[in-house]
């Protein structure tokens, strides 16, 4: 990969990363794995909503996605882009949100 491959795919992660909603749902995938639906009740938002953001932060190669059952389950995908290790220790810790969350029976 070129310099000028490298700064361009930094540059398109980087954009993706600066929605709110898409940093903190990094945030909330920093502590734990998560499905969809205690993502939506923890952002308190929609499930259409939060399934376009984490579509987007798939096809950035930011999450992975895992399906158990009916469910799919999203985790950090940190191999592919080793920096944004760098840019994910500096987000401040959910892990008090996630555990004043009840999980969601749906899962």
């Amino acid at each position: 990969m070129t310099p000028n491959d490298t700064i361009a795919s930094m540059s398109e992660i980087l954009k993706l990363l600066s929605d709110k909603t898409r940093l903190t749902i990094v945030a909330l995938l920093k502590e734990r794995e998560m499905c969809v639906c205690d993502i939506v009740d923890i952002l308190e938002t929609t499930q259409p909503n939060i399934s376009q953001h984490l579509k987007k932060l798939r096809s950035g190669g930011i999450v992975n996605e895992t399906r158990r059952s009916q469910w799919i389950y999203y985790s950090l995908n940190l191999e592919n882009n080793p920096y944004l290790s760098d840019v994910i220790k500096h987000l401040p810790s959910m892990k008090d949100r996630i555990d004043a969350h009840k999980p969601n029976s749906c899962c």
